[in-house]
């Protein structure tokens, strides 16, 4: 009875090995692949619409404004200060707002900017009348 016992505790771990699924080998050497002419939907649309517009707009407070650049508070995190310069579009529209007063302190501004960079795109808020 001992003897079956040993058998069966040496044979039963053996049969299951042999009964699970073994990994696919390889099938034989790799046949190379030739290149194939890209595939051209017959249809291709052709949708005439403006570029989207690149950037992310930062909610802030002006802490001083000038011809050349902006400094900014941003509105959620008060202790973050940002200095931003002008991009080419905009340097005509910030000279305009300065020759009538410009950004004052606490005007509350939206900026474009791309992630990581400091120019800005565009400016958006209402310059509030100099003092």
């Amino acid at each position: 009875m001992k003897k079956y016992r040993i058998f069966v505790a040496l044979i039963a771990p053996a049969a299951l090995l042999v009964i699970s699924p073994m990994p696919a080998l390889a099938q034989g050497p790799v046949a190379i692949a030739t290149a194939a002419a890209p595939i051209v939907s017959d249809v291709i649309s052709t949708v005439s619409a403006k570029p989207k517009k690149q950037g992310e707009w930062l909610k802030a407070e002006v802490i001083h404004s000038d011809s050349n650049s902006i400094l900014v508070r941003e509105q959620d995190n008060g202790m973050m200060i940002h200095s931003f310069t002008y991009a080419e579009p905009l340097k005509d529209k910030m000279t305009a707002i300065q020759d009538k007063g410009g950004y004052q302190y606490g005007d509350k501004v939206k900026i474009r900017v791309k992630p990581g960079e400091t120019e800005a795109l565009e400016i958006k808020g209402k310059p509030s009348k100099p003092i």
